[in-house]
Parts: C-alpha cells; sequence; structure tokens
C-alpha cells in the first residue's frame, strides 16, 4: 500500500473556514483529477477585481468549501433524527464539490459569446456522468442528487435551492476577498438550524433573525459586488472581445489562441455537441482564464482595430463609462451614442455595436415563487420567510428590481 493510498483523508487550511477535513478517499481523488484542478485557474468573480482588488479568488476555493458546509449540514440533519446513509451522505457530498465543474473561464462570460444553448450546469452534468464513467459509477447517487432524480429531494435542496451550501458559501467567501463586510453571514448558525420535514429542508423557527440577514446581505453583495456598474462594464467588455475574436475567426482572420480556444471560435459548438462529440468535452476541460488572457493580451497588437482596441482598454484598465437607471435607455439615446463613437473612432455601424452596450440587470434577493425557504414553528407549523418575518419587509426583498444601464468609452 502506498503512503498516497493512506493519507486520503486530509486536512485542509481554509481561510474562511478554518480546518476542512476531507472525510471520503474518494473525494481526494476527484480533487486531484485535472477537470477539478481546472478550477483553480477559474475565477469565483470574473472581474470584480478590477473593482475590488482582493477578490481573485477562485472556483476551486469556492468548492471545497461548500464541501464543508455540506458535511456539516450532513452532520446537523442526523443528529436531529433524519436517516442520511453513508452512500447519500457521499452523494451529496460530491455533488456539492462538482456542483461547478462545468464553469467556463472567467466564470460566466463564455456562456455569452463562443458557446450557444448550453450553460455551465448543462457542462456539471456532461463532466459529471464522464467522471462517473472513469470512476466505475462512485458518482451515481451524486449525479441523481444534483439533477433532483433521488427520491429524498432534501438533498437535492442542500445542494441547489434559495437556501443551499453553495450560496453559504459563496456569501460569506465573497464577502471576505473583496472586503464588502454587508456580505457577512452566520453559515455556521443557519446550519444549525436546518431540519428536514416531509422531506423539505426547513429553517427552526429560531434561525428566522439570521434567514433575514442571509437574504438582506444577498441582496446588498448583488448591488456592491456582483451587479457593480464598473464590473458590469469590463464583464460586457469581455463578452465583446470573445464575440468579435470568435466572428473574425469563423470568417478565416488568423487568430493567435490556444488550441481548446481556438477550437471554441471557429467552430459553433452547442449542447448536442457537448452530448454527441467527446471531444468537444475535452477540449472545454482545457479551457480556462489564462486561455482568454493570453490570447487578450496578444490580440491588443492584431490588424483588426475593433478587436485590438477592446483588448488595450480592458487590459489597461480603461473601461467604458456606465450609466444606470430605472428607465430604459430609448431606440434615440442608444443611436447618439453609436454616431459619436462612429465618429470618434471612424468604426461602421456594426463595427461601432461592439462599443455601445445597453443591457437591464434584475436583483432579486429572495423569490416566494421558486421553492421557498420554509420556517418551522414549534408547533410543527411552515411558513414561507417572507411571511413569518416580524423583523423586516421580506416580501419588499422578494420583488425583483430592474435597472437598465448604458455603457460606452469616453
Amino acid at each position: 500500500m502506498t503512503s498516497r493510498q493512506i493519507n486520503k483523508k486530509k486536512i485542509l487550511n481554509d481561510p474562511v473556514y478554518g480546518f476542512i477535513t476531507l472525510r471520503y478517499e474518494i473525494i481526494l481523488d476527484l480533487i486531484d483529477h485535472p477537470w477539478f484542478q481546472r478550477l483553480r485557474r477559474i475565477s469565483q468573480l470574473g472581474l470584480s477585481h478590477l473593482v475590488y482588488p482582493g477578490a481573485l479568488h477562485n472556483r476551486f476555493h469556492h468548492a471545497l468549501g461548500a464541501m464543508h458546509l455540506m458535511q456539516s449540514a450532513v452532520d446537523e440533519i442526523r443528529q436531529k433524527g433524519h436517516e442520511i446513509t453513508d452512500e447519500e451522505a457521499l452523494g451529496v457530498t460530491i455533488a456539492i464539490l462538482l456542483h461547478d465543474i462545468g464553469h467556463g473561464p472567467f466564470s460566466h462570460a463564455l456562456e455569452h459569446s463562443i458557446v450557444s444553448d448550453v450553460n455551465h450546469e448543462d457542462i456539471s452534468t456532461f463532466m459529471m456522468n464522464r467522471l462517473n464513467e472513469e470512476f466505475n459509477g462512485a458518482l451515481n447517487t451524486a449525479i441523481e442528487i444534483f439533477n433532483d432524480h433521488y427520491p429524498k429531494r432534501f438533498l437535492h435542496e442542500l445542494v441547489s435551492s434559495q437556501l443551499d451550501m453553495d450560496r453559504l458559501d459563496y456569501l460569506r467567501r465573497d464577502s471576505f476577498y473583496s472586503g464588502v463586510a454587508e456580505g457577512q453571514i452566520s453559515s455556521e448558525r443557519i446550519i444549525k438550524m436546518l431540519n428536514v420535514s416531509g422531506d423539505k429542508l426547513v429553517v427552526e423557527e429560531k434561525g428566522i433573525y439570521s434567514i433575514e440577514k442571509f437574504i438582506v446581505a444577498r441582496r446588498l453583495m448583488y448591488w456592491q459586488v456582483y451587479l457593480h456598474k464598473t464590473v458590469l462594464s469590463a464583464e460586457h467588455m469581455l463578452v465583446n472581445i470573445l464575440k468579435r475574436a470568435k466572428l473574425l475567426s469563423s470568417s478565416g482572420t488568423d487568430l493567435f489562441a490556444s488550441p481548446p480556444l481556438q477550437a471554441f471560435l471557429v467552430n459553433d459548438y452547442g449542447k448536442e455537441d457537448f452530448i454527441g462529440t467527446p471531444d468537444v468535452l475535452d477540449q472545454y476541460a482545457q479551457l480556462d482564464d489564462y486561455d482568454i488572457l493570453g490570447a487578450i493580451k496578444v490580440w491588443q497588437d492584431h490588424s483588426d482595430t475593433v478587436l485590438a482596441t477592446l483588448c488595450r482598454k480592458l487590459l489597461t484598465r480603461d473601461l467604458f463609462k456606465i450609466h444606470l437607471r430605472k428607465e430604459a435607455f430609448t431606440v434615440e439615446e442608444i443611436d447618439s451614442c453609436r454616431q459619436q463613437i462612429m465618429s470618434k473612432f471612424g468604426f461602421s455601424k456594426e463595427d461601432a455595436d461592439y462599443f455601445v452596450i445597453s443591457e437591464s440587470i434584475d436583483n432579486r434577493a429572495y423569490s416566494t415563487a421558486a421553492s421557498s425557504i420554509m420556517i418551522q414553528f414549534k408547533d410543527g407549523s411552515l411558513i414561507d420567510a417572507a411571511t413569518a418575518s416580524d423583523h423586516l419587509n421580506l416580501s419588499a426583498l422578494s420583488q425583483p428590481v430592474t435597472k437598465h444601464f448604458l455603457c460606452f468609452p469616453i
């Protein structure tokens, strides 16, 4: 027996939670897999570090943190008399560990630019299925839980719901690294308050104030970090860089790119390609932030003025100015902005469209239409958190807030 086999139950030191224990031998094997190690090179917060310099953590950090919280949640639910078998405990732990394995470079930019009809949740499922083949079916339960096909529905809610271990970790972790204190939540206390009623994940009555804090923190983190106007500007510039690069590549222009990036620039891959062509998933699994950044550094000197200008501006943090407001921008306002860009840079209307971005964003901290967070009172009754709250008007936070923005260089 090798030392590697003896020492698979490791302890890791996490800056947010302290020591994290890997309880199952297969967990270390999954973490050591190249597809999981790739998450070290996928930023958790995209380009948010251009606003918050410390926000440089990655999906690898987040996956381990969510796994740690899942182990704590399983322990708590078991202590309250609910059966979770060893197979189910391992399955739900693997499911949360791998829940983000399908994320592309800079987390979401790829989904909106060089692939179509497929999102990171789909790709996570494809990758988990392939890993299951490599591990001889050891991920069967995890995949059933992840896809909400497992009989015990509360296990899926621990992985994906309005109060899952994914959200509990990313709020606290993103707050920690960005320095935005408003996002701090008491994940330990929330987990201590978890229970199961009628196969549904619930929160005990005494945890209601922690849930209120969680919902408010989520809303504030979206406005201050995830949907920060400067972050929106930078990430839409990145999306337009990739769209321009794909347009040029598909029309025969020679662009520097790593082999996996080249494949996605030249080909129009969608969900069916990921399902039917194994090589597509293998190529995707080679993509990370470094492919994109390396290409952008070279593209800033490309002969195509649109691509070069976008790349240069992003690399030097010469970001587009952005205006946000409640009302949608009119066609006339957008056209006026486009005319200014055409005049300033000498672009055609089509080229100027890469420099004028008009979109909208929605922020809903809590949705009563989705799987509600249910508060369990001492008499066993269950009430939606928005209704049960007597401290804050959570019903107001369940209403979506839409803002429209217009981006352009100055």
